[in-house]
């Protein structure tokens, strides 16, 4: 990992929060991703299980991590399995974690090898009444591929069909939408790499440009501090792709007058940032484009108002329809005769603004949430506004990262520049 971890008190304290939501005599377990193969000899980068992660600071493939608060042996309460390292895997892939490092991360005492895993899961189930087994169940997952959670399900309820089972997604739907000061404290500082993007761009984008050398120096910049690079796949759209809402070719030439959307975000120590920027390409936006990028900007000001504890976010969303609603009216989109006599249930707006304004972030880029559960302090949501007008190919979308607090929302990314005018004045100096 090219990050610096994260001080373990995070992942203690995560610990004893998910405790305090188990059942009597229960038993956690949670597996690592697997190191997912391409073709031939070849795999894709290892990402971590961001539930292990969350609760032990061990991004290392080959992983297990049990609770089991009520277990006879105090030193098997909190149990971390590692991958042991071998001659052959040390020349080849250099050294795992020894148990001295997994502890030192994890702040957990007890770790065995992941060989010894069986022997002793086995053992204390005898002693467990109900095991609680991990699955994604995030509301926007596809999972055509068996994960090492997924198998061990089935393998551990074919083994022991008499116990009893129970979910964790639930517990960590409660708990990872309230973020610490350390986690806010690694969003922040992906955001700053992030900002360092940015603003590499604002001297570099020009007509004749590619989007992928736009996105070649993004991903140097980010690389530079330390982070693993893009928190998802980046978009940089330049006219009318910016219509479609996950273009990722990144293959086009950006061509004078037309208008490019940048939705992209460093991540650091797993923790996610998501930036999205619009900036002409010639450094100069146009009358029209500067109208646009203007509503935009005006409503993500007033959702962003809006992001303070006790809003529900289905409320939230309706009534920001409402302010992008008098903006597309405004520009001439919509008809305010038209939208007096429309189907409430399906808003006219959408037709120019068709998707959500926030989700959570964290380990997540869309991170785990309860839909209908009021913002609460702690939470850091997205702000993306967005029109898409197709026969004019110009899309504008304006995206920061918010923490709620008691004191009202804080962005997360006030320092980048967001402003038409300064955005303009910046890709214009020298």
């Amino acid at each position: 990992m090219k990050y610096i971890p994260i001080k373990n008190e995070l992942y203690k304290s995560n610990r004893t929060n998910f405790i305090k939501f188990l059942k009597p005599k229960s038993l956690a377990v949670f597996n690592s991703n697997d190191i997912m193969p391409t073709n031939a000899d070849g795999s894709m980068p290892f990402r971590q299980n961001n539930d292990l992660l969350y609760l032990s600071g061990i991004d290392q493939e080959e992983s297990v991590l049990l609770i089991f608060p009520e277990a006879k042996n105090p030193k098997h309460r909190e149990i971390l399995f590692v991958k042991e390292t071998s001659e052959q895997i040390a020349i080849w892939e250099g050294d795992k974690l020894t148990k001295d490092k997994a502890t030192e991360l994890s702040g957990i005492d007890t770790v065995y090898w992941t060989s010894q895993f069986d022997q002793i899961f086995h053992a204390l189930t005898t002693e467990a009444e109900i095991i609680y087994l991990n699955q994604n169940e995030h509301l926007r997952a596809s999972s055509p591929v068996e994960t090492r959670d997924d198998r061990f399900r089935k393998t551990c309820q074919s083994k022991y069909p008499l116990h009893n089972y129970d979910r964790i997604a639930p517990i960590m739907r409660k708990l990872r939408p309230i973020k610490s000061q350390l986690e806010i404290d690694t969003i922040q500082h992906a955001c700053n790499i992030t900002e360092k993007g940015f603003r590499r761009l604002l001297n570099f984008i020009k007509p004749g440009v590619m989007e992928y050398e736009i996105e070649a120096e993004l991903a140097h910049e980010f690389l530079k501090n330390r982070s693993r690079g893009f928190a998802y796949e980046p978009i940089i759209a330049s006219g009318f792709n910016a219509c479609v809402l996950h273009y990722v070719e990144n293959n086009n030439v950006c061509k004078d007058g037309d208008v490019i959307l940048l939705d992209v975000g460093a991540e650091y120590g797993n923790y996610a940032s998501d930036l999205t920027r619009c900036v002409p390409v010639n450094g100069k936006f146009t009358t029209r484009q500067k109208e646009v990028y203007n509503a935009v900007l005006r409503v993500m000001k007033a959702a962003t108002s809006m992001l303070v504890p006790g809003t529900l976010h289905d409320e939230y969303h309706t009534k920001v329809g409402e302010i992008m609603e008098a903006e597309l009216i405004g520009l001439g989109l919509l008809n305010k005769d038209e939208v007096a006599k429309q189907d409430p249930k399906n808003p006219l707006y959408k037709k120019y603004f068709m998707h959500g304004t926030s989700h959570h972030l964290g380990l997540d880029v869309h991170d785990v949430e309860e839909r209908n559960r009021p913002f609460e302090v702690g939470m850091v949501l997205t702000v993306e506004p967005g029109i898409y007008i197709r026969e004019e190919s110009l899309g504008i979308r304006l995206e920061n990262d918010v923490l709620i607090t008691a004191n009202g929302p804080v962005d997360l990314m006030k320092n980048i520049p967001i402003e038409a005018d300064e955005i303009e004045a910046l890709m214009n100096s020298k």
